[in-house]
């Protein structure tokens, strides 16, 4: 099989999403790029998690041309082929409709940085306008209002996030869920405190120095 490496990684992120319930049945999507030809793996589309392998998933190249794969792939291939024309430095994309975002997504708010977590997503979380499936008006929609966050919820949609790995963008999906959540309980009893952009930037040093283990 091609690229057996990011096939692996795509699918682990895959089987992450219904075990963090950030999707129901066979919906959301995952895709992840090789830096080395630019080839990309995806999701084939309306297929069980349950019944996923790595051998289900897609290889495409940047253009959407199918190299290795019988099935259909993602209702939202066009719009992961558009972030990865119009963003060289992602390389993993997550799409959910994990419903506590989705809370914000229908209500066409943005999600508020009331956590510190949410420094690690760059702040606020964005809301996008409403835009089709099928064509690239989600991706360009995307594009116009992400801006330096690794996350975005969509109206009427869901939520999109992108990051230079599949794993990190699997993070991602869930911290801005566990955001949502926190944020929705919080407003039911009150004004929650948000974050100023002097504790962001604060927090976004601390994770970037400290969190984590040294790559060797």
């Amino acid at each position: 099989m091609m690229l057996e490496n990011l096939r692996q990684e795509v699918f682990e992120s895959l089987i992450e999403l219904p075990k963090n319930r950030l999707v129901t049945m066979h919906s959301g999507t995952v895709s992840g790029r090789d830096p080395e030809t630019g080839n990309i793996v995806i999701k084939p589309t309306g297929f069980r998690y349950d019944r996923l392998t790595p051998a289900d998933l897609l290889v495409m190249d940047g253009k959407g041309k199918i190299l290795e794969g019988s099935l259909r792939p993602s209702s939202d291939t066009e719009t992961h082929l558009y972030l990865y024309e119009h963003r060289p430095d992602i390389f993993g994309i997550v799409h959910t409709h994990s419903p506590y975002a989705c809370t914000f997504a229908v209500l066409g708010k943005p999600i508020p940085a009331v956590m510190t977590s949410a420094a690690m997503l760059g702040g606020e979380i964005p809301i996008g306008g409403y835009a089709a499936v099928g064509g690239e008006d989600i991706g360009s929609e995307i594009i116009r209002k992400i801006g330096k966050c690794s996350a975005i919820i969509m109206q009427n949609h869901g939520v999109y996030t992108i990051s230079s790995t599949v794993w990190q963008a699997t993070i991602d999906a869930v911290e801005v869920e566990d955001l949502a959540k926190i944020a929705l309980f919080a407003s039911l009893l009150g004004d929650p405190i948000k974050m100023t952009q002097a504790q962001i930037e604060e927090f976004q040093n601390i994770y970037h120095t400290l969190y984590g283990q040294k790559k060797h």
